[in-house]
């Protein structure tokens, strides 16, 4: 199971890079926790331009991971690995990378870091791109709105109990 952070776990509010800043959206910790008592494993991939961009580094993206880590273990939850693109296509020399959205890079990582069988992935996200990363990748890709995370974990959960 594939989450995007911003918009899907957490508000977008644009370059969340302050821990105190950081708001969950309604039913997010309860949509990791079905996945990990459905004995499926939990990714987080996002894209943080702003660490090419300047506005925070690598260390503030890894120190809300930290914390988001924190908040689900205190509900019995837990995120197995997280992937994050620094890029951003017009600045620096990365490019058009694979990692980033919709690009298929961190997705494919973590499944075959963790030998995951495509039949039985799914990414959700609130943009197109998560979309198009996910089916890049192999995967189903299913776009929501805000807020929207556990009736669509709990349907998907539902569908791959049936294969």
């Amino acid at each position: 199971m594939f989450f995007d952070r911003d918009g899907c776990l957490n508000e977008d509010i644009g370059f969340l890079h302050e821990w105190d800043k950081f708001r969950w959206l309604p039913g997010a910790m309860e949509a990791v926790k079905l996945v990990n008592r459905a004995g499926f494993r939990a990714f987080v991939v996002t894209n943080q331009s702003g660490v090419a961009r300047g506005l925070y580094t690598g260390a503030h993206v890894d120190a809300i991971y930290k914390h988001m880590g924190l908040d689900l273990a205190r509900e019995g939850a837990w995120l197995d690995a997280l992937r994050y693109c620094p890029h951003h296509p017009t600045i620096g020399d990365s490019g058009l990378c694979r990692c980033r959205k919709p690009g298929p890079g961190m997705v494919e990582d973590l499944m075959q870091a963790w030998s995951i069988d495509p039949a039985r992935a799914f990414m959700v996200g609130d943009r197109d791109t998560d979309v198009e990363a996910a089916e890049a990748a192999g995967i189903k890709g299913i776009k929501i709105a805000p807020g929207h995370v556990l009736a669509t974990v709990e349907r998907e959960l539902e569908r791959l109990r049936a294969l």
